[in-house]
C-alpha cells in the first residue's frame, strides 16, 4: 500500500461542499451576525472578569495578605478590562488574549496568597 489516497471525489461529496459554499455566499448576514455575537461575548466575558477581579482585589484588601496579592488580582482586572473595550470595538482575537493573560496575572497573584 502506497498511502496514495484516491484523487476523485464522490460527485455527492463535491454537490454538497458546493451547495454549502453556495448557501454560505447568499446569506451575508449570518456572518455578521456571527460576529456582533463574537463582540457580545468577549465584552461581556471581559466586564464579568474583571468585576471578579476588582471584588476579589478588595477582599485581599481587606485582609493581611502581601501587597502583592491585591496589586495582581488589580492589574489582572485591568487587563481584563481593556480586553472588554477591545472586544467591543470588534478586536475578539486581541480580547481573547488579554483575558487569557488577566486571568493569568490574577492566578499569579493567587499563589502568592
Amino acid at each position: 500500500m502506497s498511502g496514495r489516497t484516491d484523487s476523485d471525489t464522490d460527485p455527492e461529496i463535491a454537490d454538497s461542499e458546493a451547495t454549502a459554499a453556495q448557501d454560505e455566499a447568499d446569506d451575508p448576514t449570518e456572518g455578521e451576525e456571527d460576529a456582533r455575537r463574537a463582540r457580545w461575548t468577549a465584552a461581556a466575558t471581559g466586564a464579568a472578569l474583571t468585576l471578579a477581579g476588582l471584588a476579589a482585589a478588595l477582599l485581599r484588601l481587606t485582609r493581611s495578605t502581601p501587597t502583592l496579592v491585591p496589586a495582581a488580582y488589580a492589574s489582572g482586572a485591568a487587563v481584563c478590562a481593556v480586553a472588554a473595550v477591545l472586544g467591543s470595538r470588534g478586536r475578539t482575537r486581541r480580547a481573547l488574549w488579554l483575558l487569557i493573560a488577566g486571568v493569568m496575572v490574577m492566578a499569579l497573584g493567587d499563589q502568592f496568597d
